[in-house]
């Protein structure tokens, strides 16, 4: 079964027929309907979709500046306002992709208190994502879709009156080794509120040592926390050039799930919620990985990035409830 993305389609189909009944579309409407393959996926997964585009006044329809000068809106002026209404509800069903929340996978990024409590109070919010190619957006088809970017807009749209700024550390074919070199000039040296730390997936395909990862890591977590932010680690893709490897991929996912209980931080549980996609939502690998069979596509990092956001937001809404768990407990519930 192809994993069908039915916001795009038929979103796009509603205001092409809109615009084909009222006769008055502008122009700038049209290329939405003709949108095929990578123009669709871009459009699908934009934080700002955008059907229309300014347009001087000497190109406005006649009919619509005749109606600009009536004091009473003229039915031209009516239908194209419904026009607008139906691309600008397109447009905010386009922030989130069509991705589901897995049932059952029990871990979940934690309480989060520290940045849960400065983005409830208002105040400016440091956030790096910290990590190797997958982390950088290797197989997105811009920058703006990279999980960072896309993290960046949840948070953005849902908190507009806070500064959230969310810096790019990611580095491609690294992993714990090169990036504890780093640690210190690119992460504790801008004093983050919260450090989404994501390895391990590097160690499984170069065959490193897991017990100088698991020390490596270990260190690393330790040296963010007494800075004073929040930590998330987020454990290998599902994807074929990991599932290849299934000893070393299950042992990488363990042994970041127990520096994650030992050291009370959060982790994101990426290779279950990715083998769910595949094996329990019959999405095709193909769908969210791209053809190296190891990096994930636009759709991958915006759904990655999209349950993420939706944990940290989780967490602030109970902060801002009186619900303020401990820095040193660490919560589980269903994603």
């Amino acid at each position: 079964m192809r994993f069908a993305f039915p916001f795009r389609s038929i979103s796009g189909r509603s205001l092409c027929a809109v615009a084909a009944l009222v006769l008055l579309a502008p122009l700038s409407v049209v290329p939405l309907c003709a949108q095929t393959g990578q123009a669709d996926q871009h459009a699908a997964l934009s934080s700002g979709a955008k059907t229309e585009a300014a347009r001087p006044d000497a190109a406005k329809p006649a009919a619509v500046e005749a109606d600009a000068a009536n004091p009473q809106p003229g039915v031209a002026a009516k239908a194209l306002d419904k026009v607008k209404q139906v691309a600008k509800s397109a447009s905010d069903i386009f922030h989130r992709v069509p991705c589901h929340q897995p049932t059952g996978v029990p871990n979940s990024t934690g309480s989060l208190p520290h940045v849960a409590a400065k983005l409830a109070a208002g105040k400016p919010v440091v956030i790096i994502a910290f990590g190797s190619s997958s982390t950088q957006g290797y197989g997105s088809s811009a920058p703006e879709f990279t999980y960072p970017s896309r993290l960046a807009a949840q948070l953005r749209r849902q908190y507009p009156s806070a500064d959230i700024t969310v810096l790019n550390r990611g580095k491609g074919g690294e992993d714990a080794p090169e990036m504890m070199k780093r640690l210190q000039t690119e992460v504790l040296d801008m004093h983050p509120d919260m450090v989404i730390w994501q390895v391990g997936t590097n160690a499984v395909l170069r065959n490193l040592d897991p017990s100088e990862t698991a020390k490596q890591v270990e260190d690393g977590v330790a040296r963010i926390q007494a800075d004073g932010a929040d930590i998330v680690l987020v454990d290998p893709q599902y994807s074929p050039r990991v599932t290849e490897r299934p000893e070393s991929a299950r042992g990488m996912v363990k042994l970041l799930g127990r520096i994650a209980a030992l050291r009370h931080v959060g982790i994101f549980p990426r290779f279950e919620v990715m083998r769910d996609w595949h094996e329990k939502q019959a999405i095709p690998i193909d769908d969210f990985v791209i053809a190296d069979g190891l990096h994930m596509n636009d759709w991958g990092y915006a759904c990655f990035a999209q349950l993420l956001g939706d944990d940290i937001i989780r967490s602030v809404g109970a902060i801002k409830i009186g619900v303020n768990v401990p820095s040193d407990v660490r919560t589980y519930r269903p994603m």
